[in-house]
């Protein structure tokens, strides 16, 4: 799996200071991506190893987010789980393109997953007609429960 940039970002994540890593080889490829360079199997190894040095150059972080990653699932999840033990007090999200039944297998490595696919004519998460979900996962002893915050990126307008 590869990565081609990062970005310390405030909107992904509601309240997380999120370092955003953009990983290449998507293999949902949406029509009207505002990221369709991340289609093309491009970038940095993203293993251990580098996601430790990513996260210590970005001190001050909450929240480490997978922008992608949708043709490995299982080694996005091995990652953030690594990084949790790592860093307990590091939150951790993944934004896919497939559904929530793609993504449920992976909530054990989760605080928040963002799921669906971009379709340009129901707009992005801030879009009060998007079909993506973004959930916070919330772990307990019966397994792990979803609150849907997709409102929390709809934009207030005055």
């Amino acid at each position: 799996m590869k990565y081609v940039d990062t970005m310390v970002v405030f909107r992904e994540v509601p309240d997380e200071v999120t370092l955003a890593i953009n990983i290449s080889n998507c293999p949902v490829k949406c029509p009207g991506c505002h990221s369709s360079y991340l289609a093309q199997d491009i970038g940095e190894v993203l293993d251990n190893e580098s996601l430790a040095m990513l996260v210590k150059r970005n001190p001050g972080i909450s929240c480490v987010s997978f922008m992608g990653g949708d043709a490995e699932p299982a080694m996005v999840r091995e990652l953030a789980l690594g990084l949790k033990k790592d860093n307990p007090a590091l939150k951790t999200c993944w934004y896919s393109g497939r559904d929530l039944d793609h993504a449920k297998p992976m909530l054990d490595a989760f605080d928040f997953v963002k799921v669906g696919p971009y379709i340009e004519e129901l707009g992005p998460l801030d879009s009060p007609t998007t079909n993506q979900r973004f959930y916070c996962v919330k772990h307990g002893s019966d397994g792990p429960r979803l609150e849907d915050w997709t409102a929390k990126f709809k934009k207030n307008i005055f």
